[in-house]
């Protein structure tokens, strides 16, 4: 059974979202959301929701390098459980530290710095989370 997975790469200003499939063990970047202090355009995730049809959404959880947690780590659980609330649609977190400094990594190695738009480093940082979420899980 292969699933859809729609992968978060949750913040202030931009919210990175990212596609996977199980069955590939693989994702893919989609986009950066705006965001007005951590509150997304629920229509724009909704309308995401609608096309994609995703069993399972994956939110990337800001810890410290201690694996502490902080003020962004309490904000993206409650976007979560926002998402949970509003579509139905089962949520797991997952630690995303150093996803965005291996997404600018990648990005660079790719196109140099005109690659390293915030749009396209959130969304890749969404592509990591549902990556790791997926090795994680052995898929």
């Amino acid at each position: 059974m292969s699933r859809t997975l729609l992968g978060f790469d949750y913040g202030t200003k931009s919210i990175g979202v990212a596609v996977g499939q199980e069955i590939t063990a693989s994702a893919r970047p989609l986009m950066a959301l705006k965001a007005n202090d951590g509150i997304p355009n629920w229509e724009q995730i909704g309308a995401l929701i609608q096309e994609w049809q995703p069993a399972l959404l994956i939110i990337g959880l800001p810890l410290n390098m201690d694996g502490t947690e902080q003020d962004i780590s309490r904000r993206a659980r409650k976007f979560a459980n926002r998402l949970h609330g509003r579509f139905g649609v089962q949520v797991e977190l997952q630690d995303e530290r150093l996803t965005t400094t291996d997404a600018r990594a990648r990005l660079f190695d790719a196109g140099g710095y005109k690659a390293l738009g915030k749009d396209a480093v959130d969304a890749v940082s969404a592509q990591l989370i549902l990556e790791s979420w997926m090795e994680n899980n052995n898929l």
